[in-house]
């Protein structure tokens, strides 16, 4: 993990009261975080996803994502060093609009 993707993990995904894993493989893609019971995935973004060749990457991931009716997050790194408290906020939100609002919680983040 890069040390955004650490920081995200112990100072906020494993403190939920919902299961996130890590390095999850969903299709042919391994995305970075993802929560089973809300349907989202978290992607944190370094510069290597805004070149030609990854953000084409990250169309045909998102697209594959989507069709599945998962939620795809992406944040920067940029967001995790500069602006870390608005998005656990607004990962807190799309929590809040999942279905685990309404449903029972998991156990602590898993990974």
């Amino acid at each position: 993990m890069t040390k955004e993707e650490r920081h995200l993990w112990y100072d906020f995904l494993k403190t939920l009261p919902v299961t996130f894993h890590r390095q999850k493989v969903i299709g042919s893609f391994i995305v970075d975080f993802y929560c089973a019971s809300a349907k989202i995935v978290i992607e944190l973004d370094g510069s290597q996803h805004y070149t030609d060749e990854g953000i084409k990457k990250d169309k045909e991931r998102d697209k594959l994502l989507n069709s599945l009716d998962i939620k795809v997050l992406r944040y920067t790194n940029l967001d995790i060093n500069k602006n870390f408290e608005g998005v656990c906020s607004d990962i807190l939100s799309h929590l809040s609009t999942s279905s685990t609002a309404s449903g029972p919680h998991s156990p602590q983040g898993e990974g």
